[in-house]
């Protein structure tokens, strides 16, 4: 990754609200009116039903693999049928509102898949049982992905050339895949744990379709292994900072050190009463007091982002919670200690 990359300050995790996409691609790149101030990002918006979710929407992204909805959620079918054609239709829209909003930007632009392991535990095999369930599905799952996700960013900078394109991978499943939690279909039963090289010999390989270029992780899960995803080669990992421990503290101090970038969700998700924007980042603060970190390294370690995406919020908190992210995240600049 370039030494002259800028993040930006703050971002939004993924979804929005609604179903506008031009209305959530103006609110997106409104709030962060360049490098400086924050991240715009593609945004997913799943209150349009199935494609529109985040496995529907990475699925339409697969190469030569098709999905279909069955009441038991997505499965893999033998062509692209009526429920891919309209997973790609959205995105397609997302992106076009998107190129309509980003006319001469410059700077970073962050798009969002879900990764491997969470597509593999909930993208079902023609059997009924997660992908999951067959080391081999899983391998040409992930292979499919890294392939559709080399074709989505070439596509995102044909049509903003401007930006500096941040691949996001969204993986909530991670830790149940580790542990063996996944439910089988019957559900009586779960999934043998997966081995932790595999699955970091996979995330690797999905996020090495960015080359040089900066990616993110994010789990808003508990018990983030974030050292694992640290030798991935994940540039940056986003999480919900009220789910950490002081079990967290060491990895993530070796983290901050070894110049992993941490995209801090604090505000929360969902509408309710936001705190001053100082106020928000406390935590952060107090995090960085107990690992003994230099204050001062703070604004340059930290992304401030929502707790998780904002599909369950209304459009004005929505875009409420996006502009306290940016004062919250000018706060730690201005006042690290």
């Amino acid at each position: 990754m370039s030494d002259t990359f800028t993040w930006g300050a703050a971002t939004g995790v993924g979804s929005m609200p609604g179903g506008d996409a031009r209305e959530a691609a103006k609110t997106v790149t409104g709030s962060f009116d360049g490098p400086q101030e924050g991240m715009p990002y593609l945004a997913e918006l799943p209150a349009r039903g199935p494609g529109a979710d985040m496995i529907g929407r990475t699925a339409g992204l697969l190469v030569d693999v098709y999905a279909r909805v069955e009441p038991s959620g997505w499965r893999v079918g033998d062509r692209p049928g009526r429920d891919t054609k309209r997973a790609r239709a959205w995105l397609g829209e997302d992106l076009d509102a998107l190129e309509e909003f980003t006319q001469g930007y410059q700077g970073p632009l962050k798009v969002q898949a879900v990764g491997p392991w969470t597509l593999a535990a909930a993208l079902e095999l023609r059997n009924g049982e997660a992908a999951l369930s067959d080391p081999g599905a899983c391998r040409d799952l992930a292979g499919s992905l890294a392939e559709g996700l080399r074709e989505h960013l070439a596509d995102v900078r044909r049509r903003v050339p401007g930006a500096q394109v941040v691949l996001q991978l969204d993986e909530p499943s991670l830790i149940a895949v580790l542990r063996g939690q996944v439910k089988t279909a019957s559900e009586y039963r779960t999934h043998r744990a997966v081995d932790r090289q595999v699955v970091e010999d996979t995330l690797r390989a999905v996020l090495a379709v960015q080359g040089e270029g900066p990616t993110v992780v994010h789990s808003c899960a508990p018990d983030v292994p974030f050292a694992l995803l640290r030798r991935t080669g994940a540039h940056a990992i986003s999480f919900d900072t009220a789910l950490l421990t002081e079990r967290d503290d060491e990895t993530l101090g070796e983290a901050v050190e070894g110049g992993t970038k941490l995209f801090a969700g604090v505000v929360p998700g969902v509408d309710g009463r936001l705190s001053d924007p100082a106020g928000s980042v406390m935590g952060v603060r107090t995090l960085w007091r107990r690992l003994g970190l230099n204050p001062g390294s703070l604004a340059e370690s930290v992304v401030v982002t929502p707790s998780c995406g904002l599909a369950g919020a209304s459009p004005a908190y929505a875009r409420a919670v996006l502009a306290h992210c940016v004062k919250a995240a000018r706060s730690l600049a201005d006042n690290p200690e």
